[in-house]
């Protein structure tokens, strides 16, 4: 079969504008840095991009400039010691980073200082705001008609065209693949005739969602310092410093407020807004165009060109456009955060047990060396880690949920007590091993591995019909928070334990190290899921199963690959029950390719694809191809690298597996290359 013509398969899925689309702006970016822009192709009007705002009136937007490296904390601090409560465990009374206050949808409502400041600090700092002005004045924004823009995706360049007054403007944005540097060329007459590029510098907000603060001009500086053709800014925001290198040619910079600077020339601009980095206008550019090429033609693709179901056409602009995205917005130093770099949502704040819907992906896609970037992390928040398990009686590391780069826990309800993202580790490494088979990547991760490993087979308790988890203990599916402190046994992270320890035994025998007898008696003796009424339950407990959020029990054969723990027929009746009686409003992005990766693996290519593009408002993605859920978490990247993760399955099957066992015979052309199965 002839390869792929990846070139006319990822022009098909160009983005065009024709007017604001005010959930769906275009991005730039590199996975450590990105920029999201309006029509005008810079953050003209940041007021016509809203992010509902979780702690005030005022609406947050979604045109940010953000990195993986940008964080801020407000002066002060508490100790985490301060939020401690005592629960019982197998092991005897442990204590657990608990939140006396609340944590709803629509907002936090923290029960002491020390509650509030450690959970919204550190947080991910908007960088810059960078737009157009006119006379030295804000554009309105009906004065801009007649646009068309259109992102590149083979070259990751956005060229925007409209008309200002009548006047014909021509922007181009790219940014470097390497470097945080964002480039951008303006060719207009009404440069020299009143329009210019405003850059300006916000203080770190401590907001749910808002990740600027304008309204502290005194809390923050901007030094700027003169060089060449143009200027550095030094900023100060208590204890953050980083850098801004505005390059221009031709044109000049001129400061005019405290933290804001006007770039003008005559006709043609051409400038570069260059983070902790620097590059040329042209350098950039050249390098997207390269870089992107680049991407586009490594690791996997998949072409369903030539399919008759109607649904096809659709799946596919979604897997290309969640490639691009996932690239921007996911391969960066750091874990994601849920809504990536366009803006905030828990503060910037990264969840661990979203980090293998962000990432496992790009190792499925050919790609391990993105999700490598992240990876790494997790040897820099061992030593935290360890004390976790310490104080909780445990060996190894347990990794928390909600944290910012130096990998401190957040107080919580939920999070402290969540404990399926702790195979998760394992699992990535993995699927990098799978991907690399190269011993190299066994050295590189063999401690992350056995630490998470020895955690779960000490934190497992010996019970009656096996080994069980908690109490205490929220699912994956949180609906269960209220009764942390008695819930056991979540089928999911049964099976997830179960497989998990098998795996990091496996590793030991790669590296020629003997086998831990507690890891293999732990994972071949996990306590059996509880069955009601034919179908598993959620939890071995009452409630027993409640219909909204995840309906994790699913995953225990989907996500998790067979283990034996899990009877097939059951999953498959309680797939059925699930799909007639779930509450589909209150689930989330990623359940989509969950259902659809259980569905696959019980030989139901119908379900999988019925599951994997449900019409329902949380399974939306947008024109820019982000995956929406609420006017407060308006893109959800989990959903994104979910889909790509379901369609390697489905597509390239797994071990010992049949071929493309997620889509139907009938209605269906898959074409395929690059991609490695999953176990």
């Amino acid at each position: 079969m002839a390869s792929i013509d990846r070139r006319k398969l990822v022009a098909r899925h160009a983005v065009e504008v024709t007017g604001v689309e005010p959930a769906s702006p275009l991005s730039v970016g590199n996975g450590e840095f990105c920029c999201t822009v309006d029509v005008t192709g810079l953050q003209t009007f940041p007021e016509l991009y809203p992010v509902e705002n979780r702690d005030g009136p005022e609406p947050g937007t979604l045109l940010a400039t953000m990195s993986q490296w940008g964080w801020h904390s407000h002066p002060g601090g508490f100790e985490l010691a301060e939020t401690y409560r005592w629960y019982d465990t197998p092991r005897g009374p442990v204590p657990y980073v608990d939140m006396r206050g609340d944590v709803t949808g629509t907002g936090d409502a923290p029960a002491s200082a020390a509650e509030a400041w450690l959970r919204n600090n550190p947080h991910r700092l908007d960088l810059a705001r960078i737009g157009f002005v006119l006379d030295g004045r804000p554009v309105p924004p009906g004065h801009v008609t007649a646009v068309r823009q259109r992102l590149d995706l083979w070259t990751g360049v956005i060229e925007s065209r409209f008309l200002l007054r009548g006047t014909p403007v021509r922007v181009v944005t790219a940014c470097h693949p390497e470097r945080d540097v964002l480039a951008v060329r303006v060719e207009s007459p009404l440069l020299g005739a009143g329009l210019a590029v405003r850059v300006a510098f916000p203080y770190g907000s401590q907001s749910w969602s808002v990740a600027a603060d304008w309204s502290r001009p005194g809390a923050h500086s901007s030094i700027v310092y003169p060089i060449g053709l143009g200027c550095t800014v030094a900023r100060v925001l208590d204890d953050t410093r980083y850098t801004v290198d505005i390059r221009v040619a031709p044109g000049s910079i001129r400061q005019t407020g405290p933290h804001e600077l006007l770039v003008s020339a005559e006709g043609r601009l051409e400038m570069t807004v260059g983070f902790n980095a620097s590059a040329g206008f042209d350098e950039t550019v050249q390098a997207s165009e390269t870089g992107w090429p680049a991407f586009w033609e490594s690791g996997g693709a998949v072409d369903l060109a030539g399919s008759t179901d109607p649904r096809a056409a659709e799946l596919e602009r979604r897997i290309v456009l969640s490639q691009y995205l996932t690239r921007i917005h996911c391969a960066g130093s750091l874990p994601p955060q849920e809504t990536g770099l366009m803006v905030n949502s828990w503060r910037g704040r990264f969840h661990l047990e979203m980090h293998w819907w962000h990432g496992a992906h790009f190792a499925l896609w050919g790609r391990p060396e993105l999700l490598e970037r992240s990876l790494g992390w997790y040897t820099s928040a061992l030593p935290g880690a360890r004390a976790t398990a310490r104080r909780q009686g445990c060996a190894g590391a347990r990794w928390p949920k909600q944290v910012g780069p130096d990998g401190r826990e957040s107080p919580s309800p939920i999070g402290p007590f969540l404990v399926w993202q702790q195979p998760h580790p394992i699992h990535l490494a993995e699927l990098v091993y799978r991907a690399t088979g190269a011993r190299e990547t066994l050295e590189r991760y063999a401690e992350i591995v056995f630490e998470s490993a020895a955690f779960m087979a000490t934190y497992a308790a010996k019970g009656e019909h096996g080994y069980t988890l908690g109490p205490p203990l929220v699912p994956a599916q949180e609906s269960y928070g209220d009764i942390r402190a008695t819930v056991t046994n979540p089928a999911f992270e049964l099976a997830y334990w179960a497989w998990g320890l098998r795996v990091a035994q496996r590793w030991r025998e790669r590296l020629g190290l003997p086998p831990e007898p507690l890891w293999t008696e732990v994972g071949e003796h996990m306590a059996r899921p509880r069955v009601r009424d034919g179908v598993y339950a959620a939890i071995d407990m009452p409630p027993y199963t409640i219909v909204d959020d995840h309906p994790s029990m699913l995953y225990a054969l989907g996500v998790v690959p067979a283990t034996g723990l899990i009877e097939p027929e059951t999953m498959r009746a309680t797939l059925r029950a699930v799909m007639s009686t779930w509450d589909w409003p209150s689930t989330w992005g990623w359940d989509y390719p969950a259902i659809a990766m259980t569905a696959t693996r019980l030989g139901e290519p119908e379900a999988a694809l019925d599951a994997l593009l449900m019409p329902v408002a949380k399974n939306t993605h947008l024109p820019n191809g982000h995956n929406r859920q609420t006017p407060s978490l308006p893109i959800y990247l989990p959903g994104n690298g979910g889909l790509l993760a379901a369609v390697a399955l489905m597509a390239a099957g797994w071990d010992g597996g049949p071929p493309a066992p997620g889509f139907p015979a009938e209605g269906w052309r898959v074409r395929h290359e690059g991609l490695h199965p999953p176990p």
